[in-house]
C-alpha cells in the first residue's frame, strides 16, 4: 500500500455513515471526508450544538442526531431513529478520564468507548449493509480484561490501565463480531483502525497535569486530526480490506503515517476472553 489519502477514497455516492462522536477531532475529518466524496453522512453527538456547527460547514449531505454513549437509554433511541446504514463507524471516546460513572453505572471508558459502541451495534446490526469500523487504539497493549471487575467497583482506579481496557475491548469486540458475521453467512465485515498519535481535543480531558504535558508534546509528536482519520477511511471505504483487518499508520511505531494493516497483541486475539465480553457486554446492555 503506498500513501493512501483521502483522494482515494472511492465514490460514496448513495451511502449511508453513521460516525459517532463527529462533531470535533477524528470523527469530525472522518465526516467530512466521506461527505466530500459523496456520502450521506449521520454526525451521531452527544453535544448536538456542536454537531450542528460541523454538519452546517459540510453541507447538505451531513445531519445530526444526538447520541450519548454514556447513556443506553440515549443509545437505544438513537438507534430506533435510523432506518438505513451502510456502514457504522464507532469512533467516539473518552481517554484516561478520572473515575466517574455512566448512567448506567459503567466505568465511564468502558461504557462509552466499549459498552455504548456494542450496544448501538448490535442495535442497528439489522440495518447495516456493509461494514462496521470499531476505533482502538496502541494503548490497548497496556489493557487487559477483567471480566470479573470490569466497572473498576473491586480495585484502584487507574485511568490509563482503564482505557487500555476499554481499547482492548474494541478489539475483542470488532474481532468476535467478524466471527459471528462470518458464521451466519453475513456480508457485512467487523474491521479496526486505529489513528496513531493524533492531535485532538481527545487528550485533554484528563483533569490533571497530564493535559498541559499532551498540550505542549501534541505539537512536536502528534500528526494532525486529517491524517489519524485516515486509518477509519480506508476500513470504511477500500475495497482491499479483509475481513477482521486492523488498520493503523505505518510509519514511527504506528503513530504517524498513511494507512496500512497493522497487528495487535496476543491478547486481543484470544477467543475464549472475546466470547466472555461479548456475553457480559449482552447481560450489562441487556440485549440478545
Amino acid at each position: 500500500m503506498t500513501a493512501w489519502t483521502t483522494r482515494d477514497i472511492p465514490d460514496q455516492h448513495g451511502r449511508t455513515v453513521v460516525v459517532t462522536g463527529a462533531n470535533s477531532g477524528l470523527g469530525e475529518q472522518t465526516a467530512r471526508a466521506l461527505a466530500g466524496a459523496g456520502a450521506d453522512v449521520i454526525l451521531a453527538c452527544r453535544d448536538v450544538g456542536k454537531g450542528e456547527v460541523v454538519a452546517a460547514a459540510i453541507g447538505s449531505r451531513a445531519q445530526v442526531k444526538r447520541l450519548d454513549l454514556a447513556d443506553l437509554a440515549s443509545v437505544r433511541e438513537f438507534a430506533a431513529g435510523v432506518e438505513k446504514v451502510d456502514v457504522l463507524i464507532n469512533n467516539a471516546g473518552v481517554m484516561a478520564v478520572p473515575l466517574r460513572r455512566t448512567a448506567d453505572g459503567f466505568e465511564m471508558q468502558i461504557g462509552t468507548n466499549h459498552l455504548g459502541h456494542f450496544a448501538l451495534t448490535n442495535l442497528l446490526l439489522d440495518r447495516i449493509s456493509e461494514r462496521v469500523v470499531t476505533v482502538s487504539s496502541s494503548a490497548h497493549k497496556i489493557g487487559q480484561i477483567h471480566l470479573d471487575d470490569l466497572n473498576w467497583e473491586r480495585r484502584r482506579y487507574q485511568r490509563w490501565l482503564a482505557y487500555g481496557q476499554s481499547k482492548l475491548a474494541n478489539l475483542l469486540f470488532a474481532y468476535e463480531l467478524q466471527r459471528r458475521l462470518t458464521a451466519q453467512g453475513s456480508s457485512v465485515l467487523s474491521l479496526a483502525a486505529h489513528p496513531g498519535y493524533a492531535r485532538t481535543n481527545l487528550q485533554s480531558h484528563t483533569e490533571s497535569i497530564q493535559d498541559l504535558v499532551m498540550k505542549i508534546g501534541n505539537p512536536f509528536l502528534g500528526q494532525s486530526a486529517e491524517m489519524g482519520a485516515l486509518p477509519s477511511l480506508y476500513a470504511a471505504t477500500s475495497p482491499d480490506v479483509v475481513p477482521g483487518g486492523y488498520y493503523g499508520p505505518d510509519t514511527l511505531f504506528e503513530t504517524r503515517g498513511h494507512p496500512h494493516r497493522v497487528r495487535s497483541n496476543a491478547r486481543s486475539h484470544d477467543e475464549t476472553v472475546a466470547g466472555q465480553l461479548w456475553e457480559l457486554s449482552e447481560q450489562l446492555c441487556s440485549l440478545t
